[in-house]
């Protein structure tokens, strides 16, 4: 019996691929192979254009915008363009490489623009991101402060109602003084009627 229990189990895979070699040719096989697997992750795709992470350029747009935002850079920017204005006056003319129209100074400057306006503008973008990430935040905050201070405000005055329920140390001694007043009266009253019985 168990032989005859392993030749079904070693037969049952044969005839699956039998099975499918038979049915390929039909619209159900062709189903079959067509259908994507929602339990298993797509195969990855070949793109054309090359990734990047976001973030990371994100940081370094932000980086960038933060340098080109200080004085260094101004200083800088003066310097290099001074001592290239400055050589391609004064250098011999075989070593000059731009000259007196400063054309290619004109085309860098505006190379850097191009690439300054934007990277500051994308800086700005995750700033924005980031102040309405600490709105949002800073709201649900002060909702969640409101809910508190309204819950301690109702929990206060049960107390104030409670207390006004509650024996104070003044009402009680005006208790114990009337108490003891009155068995004073008492004992007066009953001191008198007894004088009058005698």
């Amino acid at each position: 019996m168990e032989e005859a229990a392993e030749r079904l189990r070693n037969d049952r895979p044969e005839r699956s691929a039998d099975r499918a070699k038979a049915g390929s040719g039909t619209a159900s096989g062709a189903l079959a192979r067509s259908r994507v697997r929602l339990d298993q992750p797509r195969p990855a795709r070949r793109r054309l254009l090359p990734e990047y992470d976001p973030e990371a350029f994100g940081r370094l747009s932000e980086k960038v915008a933060r340098f080109l935002g200080t004085g260094r850079f101004i200083v800088w920017m003066t310097l290099v363009i001074v001592v290239w204005v400055l050589w391609n006056i004064f250098a011999p003319d075989h070593l000059r490489f731009d000259q007196y129209p400063f054309i290619f100074l004109t085309l860098m400057l505006s190379l850097q623009a191009s690439y300054a306006a934007p990277l500051i503008l994308l800086a700005q973008n995750r700033q924005d991101d980031r102040d309405r990430v600490n709105l949002e935040q800073d709201r649900k905050q002060n909702e969640r402060s409101i809910a508190d201070t309204e819950y301690l405000t109702r929990e206060i005055a049960a107390l104030r109602m409670g207390l006004g329920e509650v024996a104070t140390r003044d009402w009680i001694r005006s208790e114990f003084q009337d108490l003891i007043k009155e068995m004073e009266e008492r004992r007066l009253f009953s001191a008198e009627s007894d004088e009058a019985d005698r």
